[in-house]
């Protein structure tokens, strides 16, 4: 059995050395690193060969990658190395690195041509200036191959264990049997459908009620295909913290059941995971930065052998203590040698996701699960907006220096042409004007040139605004349909411009197109077409509504059709919504969740019901609140309690919070969820409508109903569960809306 592995890759493992330096450097974009190698490409003569495959074994490992260029006229090879700035400026252990990729390059030539003796050339390329520096030597084929023999062999040996954990993980997974006794009804139709996809290479979105034990029914399918399928790596996205767990508890009954030996990595976001976040991420100032690369072997072969059953963020902190290095960073270096991965949906969806890099650079097979999808929508748009405002352009102007006073200045004209050209409070341009984008531009690449020639830290007011204009300018580039550029007034002195990503479709297919298998799943994740359409799914994508575990008569769902909770009836909502909570109460005391569409009419909803029904416990969610008030609003659903909880809808409340049995018998929903009617969503309405026919449904029906869907999914968690759901509102009762509940629902219309 061979292992392969990428020149790049191979010499990262062994000829990293020193400092973790995080301190934000003005390096090329990606754009401007292949411009950067065609420009040199360019200048070559005669017979020169750019990207050169070479590969060549050592025992086990086959070793491959591309050479930069190749003259054979000259006998010489070039590594071709984009930078900004001074040449002095690249720290020394980075071309320690690349002379290691350079000189197994040269060997790898020198066996498939048959040569004495090599030309090595680095070439270092200034993106600004457009010149070259270059480093040069001749070296023996001999001399070569005991370089490259010395980086394989310090290799070999953690290959060798790899492979045997490999064939040991495959061997386990391949005998592996469900953890449980059996199947929950639902679980076995949602596993299998998972194998087919994973067995067929294709995507799948399945809608799988609450209940069914989804997570290990995700998880193990995808760990029996691993072995047939060649997987290299499961990634687990979730949308929140309670999700991540879920999913290493999952983890962890499979390992513990079948006596998997397999690494599970928790990624954790470095705010949380940072143990000095008074100082900065270089070897100057963090402890745990300093020397990071020359102790990191010892931590990851502890991190690989460890006893710990997960590789979570606990034990990833112990491990990296033990061993003087950075915990975040070592999680972030586990990922390349882990069988599942747990962590948020932007380390594989966002644009600079660091699981979808590695695995594009490193070739590896991918099977990809996201919990709770229903909220990929709404987080990958997010992810491809970017906003300017004019205050935070006046903030970075007031701390700029001398020199990148002016190119912000140009910013500030180039706005003001544009907000006089739009002077309404909210407007949407057909397009990013060329002198706002010529401006920005010119600034980025000034703030850029500044950082080259003074290696010092930016003030934090003018970093922030320079990050935000390369996002900016890297939506432009990609600025089409799928995205709105509006300008908002938010007073009379300043105006804020968006990028809006409406359709994440284009940022995600390839995201979608790489991936072995992605299985997008949740209890709410239809229409199937809503979500295939702007996630960008392929066209081959299967779809599984899942059979539900419960049945009509656990969960009794009434309409109170006489009620309208839309906005200009609210006032007149209160009291008959109060009358009828105290009477569902009184014909059955426990505890209840009552959900509503915003804080102000929580507020006068529990306002109300407390003056009428003054002796029934409430409780009500607040405004930001913090994880201990969080957690102290979900231990008032005790057993055997009484009360009602007043919590908005799409909040904290309404989704991936689990009180079964008696800790909650019921639900009122007073409203449809709809976004609010405002220029923004009326905007997205129209563009909706544009696309795919449906800007109604797709901007208010639908993303409302999944949050209703969700919020009444708290009430049935369990096979013996019982409870109560009241719908409050006339619209509850039209046929469009009654399609889009759960089928498994019997709803009685005719309550109210």
């Amino acid at each position: 059995m061979s292992y392969s592995i990428a020149v790049r890759a191979l010499c990262e493992f062994t000829a990293k050395q020193g400092d973790l330096d995080l301190r934000f450097t003005p390096s090329p974009t990606a754009q401007e690193g292949i411009a950067g190698h065609a420009v040199v490409a360019s200048r070559r003569e005669g017979n020169y060969r750019s990207e050169v495959t070479l590969e060549g074994d050592f025992g086990p490992l086959h070793v491959r990658g591309r050479a930069d260029g190749y003259d054979p006229d000259r006998k010489l090879i070039e590594e071709v190395k984009t930078y900004r700035g001074r040449f002095d400026s690249i720290p020394a252990n980075h071309r320690h690195l690349h002379w290691a990729q350079l000189r197994i390059y040269g060997h790898l030539m020198c066996i498939q041509l048959g040569m004495e003796q090599v030309n090595l050339a680095l070439v270092y390329f200034d993106i600004g200036s457009q010149q070259e520096t270059v480093l040069s030597e001749t070296r023996s084929a001999q001399d070569l191959a005991a370089h490259f023999e010395d980086h394989c062999s310090r290799f070999l040996a953690w290959a060798e264990l790899e492979l045997a954990h490999r064939g040991a993980r495959d061997a386990a997974l391949d005998a592996l049997r469900f953890p449980h006794a059996d199947f929950r009804p639902g679980q076995r139709q949602l596993a299998e459908a998972i194998f087919r996809a994973n067995a067929s290479r294709r995507s799948l979105l399945a809608q799988a009620p609450t209940g069914i034990g989804k997570t290990v029914g995700t998880l193990f399918p995808v760990l029996k295909a691993a072995p047939r399928e060649g997987l290299d790596k499961v990634v687990f996205l979730a949308a929140k913290t309670p999700g991540r767990q879920l999913a290493l508890d999952a983890v962890a009954t499979l390992k513990h059941s079948g006596s998997l030996p397999l690494r599970v990595l928790e990624l954790t976001a470095r705010d949380k995971a940072c143990e000095h976040p008074d100082k900065a991420c270089h070897g100057e100032s963090c402890p745990l930065a300093k020397g990071f690369y020359d102790r990191l072997p010892a931590a990851r072969a502890a991190a690989a052998t460890t006893q710990a059953p997960l590789l979570d963020r606990a034990t990833l902190r112990e491990i990296g203590l033990a061993h003087d290095v950075c915990p975040y960073y070592l999680g972030s270096e586990m990922a390349r040698w882990s069988d599942v991965i747990v962590g948020d949906y932007n380390y594989w969806f966002d644009g600079g996701a660091m699981l979808y890099a590695l695995a594009l650079a490193n070739g590896w097979k991918t099977s990809v699960l996201a919990d709770e999808a229903h909220n990929l929508v709404s987080r990958a748009r997010s992810m491809y907006t970017a906003t300017l405002e004019r205050a935070a352009l006046r903030a970075a102007r007031a701390v700029a220096p001398p020199s990148l006073q002016k190119p912000l200045e140009k910013i500030g004209r180039a706005w003001l042409d544009v907000s006089k050209g739009a002077p309404l409070p909210y407007q949407v341009l057909d397009s990013v004007p060329d002198k706002l984008t010529n401006a920005l531009q010119n600034a980025s690449s000034a703030i850029t040139e500044h950082l080259a020639a003074f290696p010092v830290p930016l003030d934090p007011a003018l970093q922030e605004f320079y990050f935000r204009v390369l996002q900016f300018l890297r939506l432009v580039e990609s600025f089409g349909e799928h995205s709105i550029l509006d300008l908002t007034r938010i007073d009379e002195r300043d105006t804020e411009l968006c990028i809006r990503n409406v359709v994440p479709a284009p940022f995600l297919a390839p995201r979608f197109g790489f991936a072995h298998s992605t299985t997008l799943f949740s209890a709410t994740l239809g229409p199937w077409n809503y979500f295939a359409d702007l996630l960008g799914m392929p066209a081959d994508t299967a779809w599984i509504d899942v059979d539900s575990p419960f049945y009509a008569h656990q969960l009794r769902v009434h309409v109170a059709r006489a009620i309208s909770t839309r906005y200009q009836h609210r006032a007149a909502s209160l009291r008959p919504i109060a009358e009828l909570m105290g009477r569902q109460y009184r014909e059955q005391p426990g505890n209840y969740l009552a959900f509503f569409s915003s804080f102000d009419y929580l507020q006068q909803a529990a306002d109300a019901f407390e003056r009428a029904h003054p002796d029934v416990p409430t409780w009500r969610q607040s405004r930001r609140m913090s994880e201990p008030e969080r957690a102290a609003f979900l231990e008032r659903f005790t057993l055997g309690g009484r009360g009602i909880g007043f919590a908005v809808l799409g909040g904290s409340f309404g989704e991936g919070v689990d009180l079964p049995g008696e800790r909650l018998i019921g639900a009122f929903v007073a409203t449809l969820g709809l976004p609010q009617v405002n220029p923004v969503n009326e905007q997205l309405r129209e563009r909706m409508q544009t696309m795919f026919g449906a800007g109604y449904d797709y901007t208010y029906l639908y993303p409302g109903l999944q949050k209703v869907v969700q919020a009444a999914g708290r009430v049935i968690r369990t096979e013996q569960d019982r409870g109560t759901v009241w719908l409050i509102d006339d619209r509850f009762a039209r046929a469009d809306v009654l399609d889009l509940l759960p089928t498994w629902w019997e709803v009685d219309v005719t309550s109210e």
